[in-house]
Protein backbone atom coordinates (compact mmCIF):
# COMPACT_ATOMS: atom_id res chain seq x y z
CA UNK A 1 0.00 0.00 0.00
CA UNK A 2 1.25 3.75 -0.65
CA UNK A 3 0.70 6.61 1.03
CA UNK A 4 0.96 9.81 -0.41
CA UNK A 5 1.33 13.02 1.66
CA UNK A 6 0.75 16.79 -0.34
CA UNK A 7 1.70 20.12 1.50
CA UNK A 8 2.78 22.89 1.03
CA UNK A 9 -0.64 24.67 -0.22
CA UNK A 10 -1.52 27.98 1.08
CA UNK A 11 -3.01 31.45 0.66
CA UNK A 12 -0.96 33.35 -1.91
CA UNK A 13 -1.70 36.82 -4.09
CA UNK A 14 -1.71 36.87 -8.05
CA UNK A 15 2.08 36.55 -9.51
CA UNK A 16 2.82 34.51 -6.49
CA UNK A 17 4.50 31.54 -5.85
CA UNK A 18 3.90 27.90 -3.82
CA UNK A 19 5.48 24.67 -4.23
CA UNK A 20 4.40 21.54 -3.36
CA UNK A 21 5.30 18.31 -2.08
CA UNK A 22 4.19 15.08 -2.16
CA UNK A 23 6.07 12.54 -0.11
CA UNK A 24 5.25 8.83 -0.48
CA UNK A 25 5.56 6.25 1.70
CA UNK A 26 5.01 2.63 1.54
CA UNK A 27 7.18 1.95 -1.68
CA UNK A 28 9.79 4.29 -3.44
CA UNK A 29 8.61 6.23 -6.53
CA UNK A 30 11.27 4.32 -8.53
CA UNK A 31 9.22 2.80 -11.89
CA UNK A 32 6.55 5.16 -11.39
CA UNK A 33 4.76 7.88 -13.23
CA UNK A 34 4.04 10.66 -11.04
CA UNK A 35 0.99 13.42 -11.33
CA UNK A 36 -0.75 16.45 -10.04
CA UNK A 37 -4.06 17.10 -10.48
CA UNK A 38 -6.26 20.23 -9.79
CA UNK A 39 -10.04 20.32 -8.63
CA UNK A 40 -11.81 23.55 -8.42
CA UNK A 41 -15.11 24.06 -6.64
CA UNK A 42 -18.24 22.56 -9.41
CA UNK A 43 -15.35 21.47 -11.97
CA UNK A 44 -13.92 18.16 -12.72
CA UNK A 45 -10.38 17.11 -11.82
CA UNK A 46 -7.84 18.17 -14.17
CA UNK A 47 -4.11 17.35 -15.08
CA UNK A 48 -1.67 19.45 -14.27
CA UNK A 49 1.64 17.83 -14.73
CA UNK A 50 3.25 14.87 -14.33
CA UNK A 51 7.02 13.48 -14.31
CA UNK A 52 8.05 9.71 -14.94
CA UNK A 53 10.48 8.90 -12.04
CA UNK A 54 12.86 6.85 -14.37
CA UNK A 55 13.81 8.80 -16.81
CA UNK A 56 12.73 12.37 -15.54
CA UNK A 57 10.78 13.01 -18.53
CA UNK A 58 7.59 15.76 -17.94
CA UNK A 59 4.29 16.98 -19.41
CA UNK A 60 2.32 20.07 -18.07
CA UNK A 61 -0.85 21.07 -19.40
CA UNK A 62 -1.08 23.34 -21.42
CA UNK A 63 -2.52 26.24 -18.82
CA UNK A 64 0.46 25.83 -16.85
CA UNK A 65 3.15 25.64 -19.03
CA UNK A 66 6.10 28.01 -18.90
CA UNK A 67 4.72 28.40 -14.91
CA UNK A 68 5.06 25.18 -13.08
CA UNK A 69 7.82 22.52 -12.98
CA UNK A 70 7.49 19.26 -11.53
CA UNK A 71 10.41 17.88 -10.17
CA UNK A 72 11.40 14.81 -7.96
CA UNK A 73 14.23 14.14 -4.95
CA UNK A 74 15.07 10.06 -5.45
CA UNK A 75 16.97 10.35 -2.03
CA UNK A 76 13.60 11.76 -0.31
CA UNK A 77 11.02 9.85 -2.37
CA UNK A 78 9.14 13.19 -2.95
CA UNK A 79 7.59 14.75 -5.76
CA UNK A 80 7.79 19.17 -6.09
CA UNK A 81 5.71 20.87 -8.21
CA UNK A 82 6.77 24.26 -8.49
CA UNK A 83 3.75 27.15 -9.17
CA UNK A 84 5.50 30.42 -10.23
CA UNK A 85 3.44 33.28 -11.58
CA UNK A 86 0.24 31.77 -9.82
CA UNK A 87 -3.11 32.98 -10.98
CA UNK A 88 -6.36 33.19 -9.34
CA UNK A 89 -7.83 30.42 -11.91
CA UNK A 90 -5.36 27.96 -10.46
CA UNK A 91 -7.21 28.25 -7.27
CA UNK A 92 -7.86 24.63 -6.54
CA UNK A 93 -7.48 21.20 -4.38
CA UNK A 94 -4.24 19.53 -5.85
CA UNK A 95 -3.74 16.00 -5.63
CA UNK A 96 -0.81 14.22 -6.45
CA UNK A 97 -1.65 10.67 -7.63
CA UNK A 98 0.84 7.53 -8.60
CA UNK A 99 0.63 4.95 -11.11
CA UNK A 100 3.29 1.89 -11.37
CA UNK A 101 4.30 2.12 -14.62
CA UNK A 102 5.49 4.01 -17.34
CA UNK A 103 2.95 6.07 -18.96
CA UNK A 104 3.57 8.15 -22.30
CA UNK A 105 0.09 9.67 -21.93
CA UNK A 106 -0.47 10.48 -18.33
CA UNK A 107 -2.97 13.04 -18.40
CA UNK A 108 -5.97 10.72 -17.59
CA UNK A 109 -6.40 10.02 -13.70
CA UNK A 110 -7.92 6.94 -14.71
CA UNK A 111 -4.23 6.02 -14.94
CA UNK A 112 -3.51 6.42 -11.52
CA UNK A 113 -3.62 3.81 -8.55
CA UNK A 114 -2.73 5.53 -5.50
CA UNK A 115 -4.29 8.91 -4.23
CA UNK A 116 -2.84 11.49 -1.84
CA UNK A 117 -5.60 13.97 0.47
CA UNK A 118 -4.83 17.01 -1.41
CA UNK A 119 -4.09 20.81 -0.44
CA UNK A 120 -5.60 23.93 -0.61
CA UNK A 121 -4.22 26.35 -2.87
CA UNK A 122 -5.59 29.42 -3.06
CA UNK A 123 -4.95 32.21 -5.16
CA UNK A 124 -6.14 35.84 -4.74
CA UNK A 125 -6.79 38.24 -7.15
Amino acid sequence: QVQLVESGGGLVQAGGSLRLSCAASGRTFSSSTVGWFRQAPGKEREFVAAINWSDRTTYYADSVKGRFTISRDNAKNTVYLQMNNLKAEDTAVYYCAVRVGYLTTPQSKADYTYWGQGTQVTVSS
